[in-house]
């Protein structure tokens, strides 16, 4: 299995932020010139240019995050925390599966409990069930070994947050960890994971998710840039500021109490009549927001399998994207009016519009249409230098498996995944946006859809 260590290369990332930044600031004040200078024209566009650049407060937000460091006089107290790892099953691949176990168990610090539930996992084409019994009883073995408390439940396929709750909602440990069955921790994820809990008011933590099956298909490398402006982006923004909205359910942390409390409601959400499952991260880091502060540790790393054909990355995409508009209505509603998580969703919302209108009013007006080469080629400008803003952030993260050159690599084809969203994603969203009632269980796996095997991933990494 790969290793990775957050080396957040300082020196490295100023030298090529401050071009860029600067690239940037000048194709902004060009069209900003340009759309206020047309001649004819009934009105300025310029605000309009900068207000859409000024929504993108998080890009230069994110690089102030920082790993999490506890005061030494308060470590003694993280290493007496009760920590419960919570592993929801459906249809995983047994290697996954089995990875992602032993890696749960060779953590440099170590946890107390494990609570497998495999949420009636069943064959497609057979309807047998699927017990995984060879994958437990190792597992079973291994953990006895060290003295680490097991589980293993099999329930009634009733969706994720069920399978969750089955055994946290009467769990007394300190801190639940909830962990993707298709993914695998770095060896100090743990141990990076509760640095924040030293602060009493920090009520969840994400992880630092990286792509496993990264050389599989060229659909994974582009996911590995396509993560950046969340994972290393807005979240870590978001953690600047001690609001993170969303922690990915592959790896999180949260205070029990927190979990405990909403037990019954949690499992139980619906919208518009229907039951909702997906966007269990979202709704537990919501009700961590309410209780305090949420951050993300980015030296705390797992690496979880992705998609590797398109028809599943569509699905997941979709997954996400409907259940998130769901969230931000959520946030709409119940965050504070002066607090930072509402005005950043209007915010999101704004950007959107301004991403529709500026192109549809480009377009429709036949004196911005002879000017459309000048415009599109400063936007492009602007767009360019943003795409290498935020790749400078793949940097950040040192993998065994991943050398220096397939880094520069996919810094250099960066253009290429901002074209990816604003080709295929925007659309997906725009779509997601107007369908989000449209929710499932867990969405995308009727069957195994990404096995261990058939990446590679599974062979030992040179360092």
């Amino acid at each position: 299995m790969p290793t990775a260590r957050y080396a957040n290369h300082r020196k490295l990332l100023l030298l090529g932020a401050l071009p860029i930044a600067g690239f940037a600031a000048w194709g902004l004040a060009h069209l900003a010139a340009l759309a206020g200078a047309i001649e004819g024209h009934p009105y300025d566009m310029s605000a309009a240019w900068m207000a859409s650049f000024l929504l993108l407060w998080w890009v230069p937000l994110a690089w102030f995050e920082r790993p999490i460091r506890a005061p030494r006089e308060r470590r003694a107290e993280l290493d007496a925390l009760t920590v419960t790892v919570q592993i929801p099953v459906y249809n995983e691949d047994p290697e996954a599966l089995r990875a992602c176990l032993r890696s749960v168990l060779a953590q440099s610090r170590p946890v107390d409990r494990v609570r497998v539930v495999n949420d009636g996992s069943a064959d497609k084409a057979t309807g047998a069930p699927i017990h995984y019994d060879d994958v437990r009883r190792e597992f079973e073995a291994a953990a006895a070994r060290l003295g680490v408390e097991t589980t293993w439940d099999r329930t009634e396929n009733r969706g994720k947050r069920f399978a969750q709750m089955h055994v946290l909602a009467h769990d007394d440990a300190d801190i639940f960890m909830t962990l993707d069955s298709d993914s695998v921790l770095d060896r100090h994820a743990v141990r990076e994971g509760l640095q924040p809990f030293a602060d009493p008011r920090v009520q969840s933590v994400a992880g630092h998710v990286l792509v496993l099956n990264r050389t599989a298909t060229l659909l994974t490398r582009l996911t590995c840039v396509l993560y950046l402006p969340f994972t290393r982006g807005l979240r870590s923004a978001q953690s600047v500021l001690r609001r993170v909205t969303i922690n990915s359910g592959t790896l999180a942390f949260y205070r029990a109490a927190v979990v405990r409390r909403c037990a019954g409601a949690y499992e139980n959400e619906h919208f518009r009549g229907r039951p909702m499952q997906m966007n269990d991260d979202s709704m537990l880091t919501f009700y961590a927001l309410l209780a305090g502060d949420t951050v993300h540790q980015p030296s705390s790393m797992v690496f979880t399998l992705v998609p590797e054909r398109f028809g599943h990355y569509a699905n997941q995409q979709l997954r996400w994207m409907r259940g998130t508009t769901v969230r931000h209505l959520w946030w709409l509603r119940y965050m504070p009016l002066t607090g930072v998580v509402f005005w950043a969703t209007v915010a999101e919302y704004l950007h959107l519009l301004l991403a529709v209108a500026i192109p549809v009013v480009l377009l429709a007006d036949p004196v911005c249409r002879g000017h459309l080469g000048e415009f599109s080629m400063a936007a492009g400008q602007v767009g360019l230098a943003m795409c290498y803003l935020m790749a400078l952030r793949l940097f950040t993260v040192e993998r065994s498996d991943e050398p220096l050159r397939a880094r520069l690599l996919m810094f250099a084809l960066a253009p290429v995944a901002s074209l990816w969203r604003l080709v295929v994603l925007r659309p997906l969203y725009l779509y997601a946006l107007v369908t989000c009632w449209r929710i499932n269980q867990w969405g995308t796996r009727g069957s195994v859809e990404v096995a261990l095997t058939a990446t590679g991933a599974a062979e030992p990494a040179r360092v």
